[in-house]
């Protein structure tokens, strides 16, 4: 069989997308709501960093503005897993059900055809809010805007979100083997609130965690660093991106093992 490349999947891709969003559309109500949701939800986070730095000018060192673009780093950073990854939410459906016996016949990859039935439009005001938080954040520290500096923002961006992503698609392959599989999916996915803040507040055990066990401190606190002091760059932020490309590839083999050997309900 002739090995498909890139340009036959992003034809395939965009064709499932269109499907997709056409889907969304019918119920325009449901999806009106739930994007103003999205976006009280994020507006929410901004007034709590706001509270919180009218009475305490700084945390640890790190002032609102640094905070500030944390969070925003974070909102964007974590955009792709829930734009082009939310079906992972459905998979211990389709798994219980026998319905994901479908996705083994086809010719193509069996990773990329789940994956690519959903679009979550909704992250998309996520990513925009994101991007207004870091360029207002960048603009009151005064940060030096030189094409290098955002080539390294886009890298760093692209390769921390593969850290969430990573996180999410091993959370959801244990259904595969564990039938209360949400409970993990659902604790990983709480982390992510963790990464929006500096690793340095917390102690010393949740440190080791967050960088070794549950690395969430690779979703925004290390990539950033490179951005908001180039001067004290510890070498975890360098190695961010081969970080992120490794566990990105870890899950995915993960997930893969765990649908190849996936043989239905039996039933």
């Amino acid at each position: 069989m002739k090995k498909k490349g890139l340009g036959f999947y992003l034809k395939i891709y965009f064709k499932i997308l269109a499907q997709d969003l056409k889907s969304k559309m019918s119920y325009r109500a449901d999806f009106i709501i739930s994007t103003i949701g999205m976006l009280f939800t994020n507006i929410a986070g901004f007034v709590s960093f706001w509270i919180l730095f009218r009475s305490f000018p700084s945390v640890n060192g790190w002032n609102y503005y640094e905070m500030l673009f944390l969070y925003g780093f974070s909102l964007v950073s974590l955009t792709p897993v829930q734009c082009f990854f939310d079906n992972n939410w459905s998979l211990r459906m389709y798994v219980y059900s026998g319905d994901f016996v479908k996705y083994c016949f086809r010719p193509i990859n069996l990773f990329f055809y789940y994956q690519s039935e959903v679009f979550d439009i909704k992250g998309l005001g996520q990513f925009a809010f994101g991007i207004g938080t870091i360029i207002y954040s960048w603009v009151k520290l005064g940060i030096g805007f030189t094409p290098v500096m955002l080539l390294k923002l886009i890298i760093f961006l692209i390769t921390a979100s593969m850290i969430m992503i990573a996180l999410q698609n091993a959370a959801a392959a244990t259904c595969f083997w564990i039938q209360n599989s949400f409970y993990v999916l659902d604790l990983v996915t709480r982390f992510k609130d963790y990464a929006k803040y500096p690793i340095t507040i917390f102690s010393p055990v949740f440190r080791f965690i967050f960088t070794f066990v549950m690395p969430i401190a690779f979703i925004a606190y290390y990539p950033s660093i490179v951005i908001l002091r180039p001067d004290e760059i510890p070498l975890l932020s360098w190695l961010s991106p081969l970080i992120g490309i490794v566990f990105f590839f870890g899950s995915y083999k993960f997930w893969m093992y765990g649908a190849l050997k996936y043989s239905g309900t039996g039933s």
